[in-house]
């Protein structure tokens, strides 16, 4: 329990925070890698190129300050962390070193301003958060290993199959290298898989969702390419995985992990929004509903550029045919000839709040939203603008956490 007066300190550091939360940031993982660059092994490289991770850390600190009183109202944010955290292997021990060189960072970007009752308080209220977050974590460690056919750290597992799915996705089935058992996870859950690529001093840890039910004998990860676009460069390990991984190929994963996952509980009708690759926690959601005895109606509204880079398209088409109780659209922005001819699409354009408005279910429900930052945060909105409650969305953004802006 903090003392009142640090409360009071922390809380009069939010101004501060908010005009230079980013450069203490910056500076904090400036300094953490250059004492430690075993953290390099961890830490997404392109999220800190691109600035993302450093910005997520930012809004993270800025809302403990602001909810210093009443963490209670992180504890979902902490959850979400605690999951990645556990798939990434952090462990109890790298927290002592992120606190000396955050209250470093606070040092150095405030200069003078950062007086010892500031530096104090914030070491006490670094302290308390960080048990909070080492207490989640090792309930998460421990469920992941004791479950059947779980483990600890990163598992071998080998690319049994690689497919395309539409123009810019591949989808790899994979199976323990071990033979062992594959514990079962939660639909909409990810793992994080750790590749070592020629010529790189560090290896690359990625997020990918399972993209089918939680019932098979393989694992199954569905992954974009990222070309390069103007700002941002190709995606290192998507396309090390589209061009060099084949059939035979060992690949590193942790147990499945995650808290965006069906609320299989819940019997209020169910609507998933995607766009793109957003689609990959859907369709295992989707599958695990189709497979329920009894099931709640559903909705599912999927975003694509055209025909030819809709992934997964069958698939939805086949579970459409045998669930009678759901209602599929698809939205395309740039539908091909081909597509206009055998009418592929429901809406051409984007999902705006006009049409949404026109598929959702008229009674309280319970939404699922993923894709791009963008998106997201356009779908978010009309969602609320439509009435739904903050409550009742769910959402998954493949990047930092925090670094997405919902409200």
């Amino acid at each position: 329990m903090l003392k009142e007066n640090t409360i009071r300190i922390i809380k009069s550091t939010v101004p501060v925070l908010e005009q230079h939360g980013l450069t203490i940031t910056k500076c904090f993982y400036r300094n953490m890698f250059a004492e430690h660059p075993e953290l390099l092994h961890v830490f997404n490289h392109a999220n800190q190129h691109q600035e993302r991770q450093q910005m997520a850390l930012a809004n993270a600190v800025l809302a403990a300050a602001k909810h210093i009183d009443q963490l209670s109202t992180i504890v979902p944010v902490v959850e979400q962390i605690a999951h990645k955290h556990r798939s990434l292997g952090v462990k109890k021990e790298h927290y002592p070193i992120v606190g000396h060189h955050l209250l470093g960072a606070i040092k150095e970007v405030l200069g003078e301003a950062a007086t010892e009752d500031i530096l104090q308080a914030w070491a006490e209220a670094y302290g308390i958060i960080a048990d909070v977050f080492i207490s989640v974590e090792s309930d998460l460690y421990q469920q992941a290993e004791n479950q059947h056919g779980g483990w600890e750290g990163f598992r071998p597992f080998i690319v049994q199959r690689k497919q395309p799915e539409g123009e810019q996705i591949i989808s790899l089935y994979l199976v323990p290298q071990d033979e062992g058992t594959l514990p079962a996870f939660e639909p909409g859950q990810y793992v994080s898989v750790k590749v070592e690529m020629p010529e790189e001093s560090y290896t690359h840890i990625r997020q990918y969702s399972l993209s089918h039910a939680p019932d098979a004998s393989y694992y199954r990860i569905s992954v974009k390419r990222e070309e390069a676009v103007e700002g941002r460069p190709a995606g290192k390990v998507s396309m090390f995985l589209h061009d060099e991984v084949q059939e035979g190929a060992v690949l590193y994963l942790s147990a499945p992990a995650g808290d965006f996952t069906l609320k299989v509980q819940d019997d209020r009708p169910r609507v998933w929004i995607s766009a793109g690759v957003g689609i990959t926690p859907m369709i295992s959601m989707i599958e695990a509903h189709s497979k329920q005895a009894v099931r709640p109606p559903a909705v599912f509204i999927h975003a694509a550029a055209d025909g030819p880079s809709h992934a997964f398209r069958e698939e939805v088409a086949s579970w459409q045919e045998h669930t009678t109780d759901a209602k599929i659209y698809f939205c395309y922005s740039n539908p091909t000839d081909m597509d206009r001819e055998e009418q592929r699409y429901q809406h051409e354009g984007r999902i705006d709040a006009e049409w949404l408005q026109t598929l959702l279910p008229a009674e309280s429900a319970v939404y699922y939203v993923c894709g791009s930052a963008a998106f997201m945060e356009q779908m978010v909105s009309d969602l609320k603008e439509l009435g739904v409650q903050e409550s009742d969305i769910c959402a998954e953004y493949f990047g930092p956490k925090g670094s997405l802006k919902l409200a």
